[in-house]
């Protein structure tokens, strides 16, 4: 088994539920282990401004399989939901399922980058997932307290708080 933090998106069709979804999917994977998610968080988005604000989260869990399988399964739930992959970078989507850190792999190919390339930078993941793994050391050595002291929380604002998520998804407290 493999602990992995997976980072969830969204800014159409309903965010919050399209989160709720994709955290019951991966809860359902027989997989998959969920441990915990993060309180869901609004944000501006990164890319252009002429969109919705999104609401970010991030979700703790242990998996025994391969971070590739992860990847295609994540995949698979965001087209079930309705993702559309187009050229645009950073613009508007349904879910958006990102494969931040799996175990204390560094694993880069041409279909996944882990650690997440823009994790070091992005109040949106570092906060979320201090609330999962507040001592939490990446792969390189780097400590989770180190980044989150050289990133500004940019107004990110709770929406939904970690009890009434975990009770939503998997029906317990």
């Amino acid at each position: 088994m493999t602990v992995a933090y997976v980072g969830l998106g969204s800014n159409l069709a309903d965010p919050r539920q399209q989160l709720l979804a994709a955290l019951r999917a991966l809860h359902q994977s027989e997989e998959i282990r969920l441990l915990g998610c993060s309180s869901f968080y609004q944000s501006v988005p990164m890319g252009p401004q002429d969109q919705p604000d999104f609401i970010n989260a991030v979700a703790q869990l242990d998996t025994v399989l391969p971070a590739h399988d992860l990847l295609d399964l994540m995949q698979s739930i965001e087209q079930q939901q309705g993702r559309q992959r187009k050229a645009e970078r950073w613009g508007a989507r349904t879910l958006d399922l990102d494969l931040l850190l799996f175990g204390s792999q560094q694993i880069d190919t041409t279909r996944l980058r882990v650690p997440h390339y823009g994790l070091a930078e992005r109040e949106f993941v570092l906060y979320p997932l201090s609330e999962l793994s507040p001592d939490l050391v990446l792969p390189d050595g780097t400590t989770l307290n180190a980044l989150l002291r050289q990133c500004d929380a940019k107004g990110l604002t709770v929406v939904f708080n970690r009890a009434d998520i975990w009770k939503s998804v998997t029906g317990s407290v």
